[in-house]
């Protein structure tokens, strides 16, 4: 069946925990290896703007503090797969968040990629974008997509 699976993920989601438990219970039973992603986007309001790219020790620390929390859920969400068993990398990269996952998928060669679902819709969708939607048209593999439990 499915010998890698990608689980993108987003830091800022209420739903990350129960996407890497799907995932992980997907991985489990199809005794696939997963690789944790979590982009990093400059349109986040937390991202630092493109001035902070120039290497001072007070941007390298606002920078720092961008990525810990992203890398953070990556290294617990990690260490949880590896204890049940599962062969278990993580990346976090910077981008546009529906490039990058497919990006990661088609370089890994990914067989599933599992991403969750915001529910937005309208005017919401058409301003903001859809990283699922744009995920489910350029993915170079299956996609599962987790509707928000709620």
């Amino acid at each position: 069946m499915f010998r890698k699976i990608l689980v993108a993920l987003n830091r800022c989601d209420d739903i990350s925990e129960y996407i890497f438990q799907e995932a992980l219970e997907l991985a489990k039973a199809t005794k696939a290896s997963l690789k944790l992603l979590h982009v990093l986007s400059v349109d986040e309001k937390e991202s630092p703007n493109i001035l902070t790219l120039i290497n001072t020790l007070e941007n390298k620390k606002r920078w720092e503090e961008f990525e810990k929390p992203g890398l953070d859920l990556l290294k617990s969400f990690t260490e949880q797969a590896i204890a049940a068993g599962v062969s278990t990398e993580y990346y976090q990269g910077l981008g546009r968040p529906g490039h990058i996952i497919c990006e990661t998928a088609r370089v890994w060669e990914a067989g599933l990629i599992v991403i969750g679902r915001r529910g937005l819709s309208g005017m919401s969708e058409l301003i903001l974008g859809s990283v699922s939607n744009y995920v489910t048209h350029y993915a170079p593999c299956s996609v599962f997509i987790i509707q928000n439990p709620e």
